[in-house]
């Protein structure tokens, strides 16, 4: 900073002689040089009251230069990337440990992921940061996301965990997140964030203000912390976190969080630039009020269906909930042509098909064949119940678009997931009464949890009959295993041709899901899983 001076006046001393005594010889001039005269600063523009100064004095008068203004401090909420507005204002202590160098240094040493992250983080990390701030929590908790599911709205664990705040579905119906055929609000990243925090300002409060504590307990259970704390009381050892005896799961899942909070308040100190985010809404919730397709909710707002579903993972059909909630999140730039378009259309959000019944349908039946369920005819129609009878006509809500258009409803994010490669060769299952994922998995000599991440499913979740799952198998010791197409020819039958590959005949049925057909036609092609070893084919 320049100093500040005022007017200053140099008194140029004139006509004063030295005498012969006074003058420094040539030698003491160069070694002992005149040391620099002090300025002394004037109050008020008054001059020195000394007698030379009126006398012989020559004033100049020097303007100082102007004070430059003090740097402006750009608070959080001005800045441009919602990382350093998360950045500036973390609070949670970061301590010296191995443990939080151990994930540091591994986000420091994958930067690709936190690229991804930020990618998928970019619709919604506003929308959470600002509802941290409005409660007043610590900031860290907008990273807890990243811990949880690395900011993927759509992400399922082993233990039946569904969406960025991965609640159970228990928990999420107790923080009243509800979860149905047509909705399952884990997904619903408003929503789900809300049911968080409650969740989070409950263990803290239960944890007498302990953040380390309550994020561990919002990993673990808050019975499971308060027992390792009530054994190290009684033991007489330390409470802290890092000293409480704990799952290896959880005990590494305050330490990520806390190395994640220094990376991003402190991204210039470690090299590293995670993409910024925009420091402004990107979505906006609004609400139609009634029940749409998200066919024509896409139309409205000028936008493809999947961009759509995915700012909204929330809904598993081809609609929303038809008795709500029927809000969506869509970008700040769409959200007034959408509601413009939805109000012009009011009644117009779903299509609806007149049917007759027949001979031996049910309600149950037509509802599977319109992809619904028997509850949307039975309000569609004000019917008391499933009775029905021929002849009569139903009003049946169904989707405008080929199920394909749905990219990310459920029945296409199952499909996805099936399809991954996990081995050699597939088996397609169908769900009998009495299975589950640990009777099939035994028969098929697979492992359950395998059997269960094939098929999008966790260890613990129930099987319901009819249910399609996919088995993947490798071959035995020596085999070689080919994907054989065989066009039927007259005469065959499962059994021959069973026989001709050295396969069994209900593995042909599986893999061509052939459950429900008495007989096979000539022409008609099957897909085999064949040990070429032990067959020329």
């Amino acid at each position: 900073m320049k100093k500040l001076f005022g007017w200053a006046v140099v008194l140029l001393l004139a006509g004063c002689q030295m005498t012969q005594q006074e003058k420094p010889t040539k030698q003491e001039a160069e070694t002992n040089p005149a040391p620099e005269q002090a300025m002394t600063p004037l109050s008020s523009g008054v001059l020195p009251e000394t007698e030379s100064a009126e006398k012989d004095a020559q004033v100049i008068l020097i303007q100082a230069e102007p004070e430059d203004e003090p740097d402006v401090v750009i608070g959080p909420a001005e800045q441009e990337d919602v990382w350093k507005r998360i950045g500036m204002q973390l609070s949670i202590p970061v301590p010296e440990h191995k443990k939080i160098d151990y994930y540091r240094n591994w986000y420091l040493k994958h930067p690709h992921h936190l690229e991804s992250v930020s990618k998928r983080a970019t619709p919604f990390l506003y929308l959470i940061v600002k509802k941290i701030e409005e409660r007043d929590l610590p900031l860290e908790l907008a990273l807890l996301p990243i811990v949880e599911s690395s900011f993927d709205p759509f992400a399922y664990s082993h233990g039946s965990a569904a969406g960025l705040w991965q609640f159970v579905p228990g928990t999420g119906k107790m923080y009243g997140l509800k979860q149905n055929f047509w909705y399952d609000g884990r997904r619903d990243v408003s929503a789900a964030t809300d049911a968080a925090l409650d969740y989070l300002t409950y263990l803290s409060n239960r944890f007498d203000g302990n953040w380390n504590h309550a994020i561990a307990a919002y990993n673990s259970g808050g019975g499971r912390v308060s027992r390792a704390i009530t054994k190290n009381t009684r033991l007489h050892k330390p409470t802290d976190f890092f000293s409480l005896d704990l799952p290896k799961e959880t005990s590494g899942y305050v330490p990520k969080l806390l190395a994640l909070a220094d990376i991003v308040a402190h991204q210039d100190t470690y090299g590293i630039a995670i993409p910024p985010i925009p420091n402004h809404p990107v979505l906006l919730q609004v609400d139609p009020g009634e029940q749409l397709d998200l066919a024509i909710a896409a139309k409205y707002a000028g936008m493809t269906v999947k961009e759509l579903q995915s700012y909204n993972p929330a809904f598993n059909r081809w609609s929303t909930a038809p008795e709500g909630p029927h809000s969506l999140l869509l970008p700040v730039e769409k959200a007034a042509q959408f509601e413009l378009a939805a109000s012009k259309n009011k009644g117009k959000g779903l299509k609806l098909i007149r049917y007759q019944v027949k001979s031996g349908d049910a309600i149950s039946l037509l509802a599977k064949k319109y992809k619904t369920t028997s509850a949307i005819i039975r309000e569609a129609n004000g019917l008391p119940n499933n009775s029905i009878r021929a002849g009569q006509y139903l009003m049946i809500p169904t989707s405008t678009k080929d199920g394909s258009i749905y990219a990310l409803s459920a029945k296409n994010r199952l499909a996805k997931t099936q399809a991954i490669s996990r081995g050699q060769y597939k088996l397609t299952y169908t769900v009998s009464s009495g299975d589950s994922l640990w009777t099939i998995a035994s028969k098929h000599k697979v492992s359950h949890l395998s059997l269960a991440k094939w098929n999008g499913m966790g260890p613990r979740d129930t099987l319901r009959i009819g249910q399609k799952l996919v088995i993947w198998k490798k071959g035995s010791k020596g085999s070689i295993i080919r994907t054989v197409h065989y066009q039927v020819r007259h005469g065959d039958t499962i059994s021959a041709i069973a026989s001709r590959f050295k396969v069994k005949s209900s593995d042909i049925i599986k893999w061509n899901n052939l459950n429900n057909q008495k007989y096979i036609q000539p022409g008609q092609q099957l897909k085999l899983y064949v040990d070429v070893t032990k067959v020329s084919v």
